[in-house]
């Protein structure tokens, strides 16, 4: 069924060409950024290769010259540039739940379970231990991200019978 035009909500085109160019700029920056990304990692090996087999100035010179670039073009190409003049984001991550955090606790119990003589058993079981401790800690993120992939499930589940339906009468 159409609507008349005189009952469709107003849109400003402004904003809706805005919108069009912020999709359209954020796709070139994401392949620009997975171009950087696959161009970055035989880079880093081959300066970390070099770096083992080189002694520069500092262990890992060229290694860290790498990251160094791949930092600055990461903030040239600014991926998500289009959120900053939107409402203010709310959502903060804790440092124990980023890739290094989880990275970091996880040595931690690897270091403490060598010095402690453990065996590869009990390296193997405190790393259980850690792993589920993660578990714990984020399961009710992890709960409403489950809650909601079945909501939408039930949801587009429905729509499809009901599309279904509508279309064998």
């Amino acid at each position: 069924m159409n609507l008349p035009l005189s009952t469709l909500p107003r849109t400003n085109s402004d904003d809706r060409w805005k919108f069009l160019r912020d999709v359209l700029v954020f796709q070139l920056k994401m392949f620009l950024d997975n171009v950087r990304g696959f161009a970055l990692m035989p880079v880093s090996l081959a300066a970390a290769l070099i770096d083992l087999f080189y002694r520069g100035e500092r262990e890992g010179a060229l290694f860290y010259r790498v990251l160094r670039w791949g930092l600055h073009s990461e903030m040239v190409i600014d991926v998500y540039s289009a959120i900053e003049h939107h409402e203010a984001s709310d959502f903060k991550i804790s440092r124990n739940y980023t890739v290094d955090g989880v990275i970091a606790r996880l040595e931690g119990v690897v270091v403490r379970e060598v010095e402690k003589g453990g065996t590869a058993a009990t390296v193997k079981a405190a790393m259980d231990r850690a792993i589920d401790q993660f578990h714990a800690e984020t399961g009710g993120a992890r709960d409403a991200v489950v809650r909601t992939a079945e909501k939408l499930r039930s949801k587009f589940d429905r729509d499809a019978d009901g599309k279904d339906s509508a279309d064998s009468s």
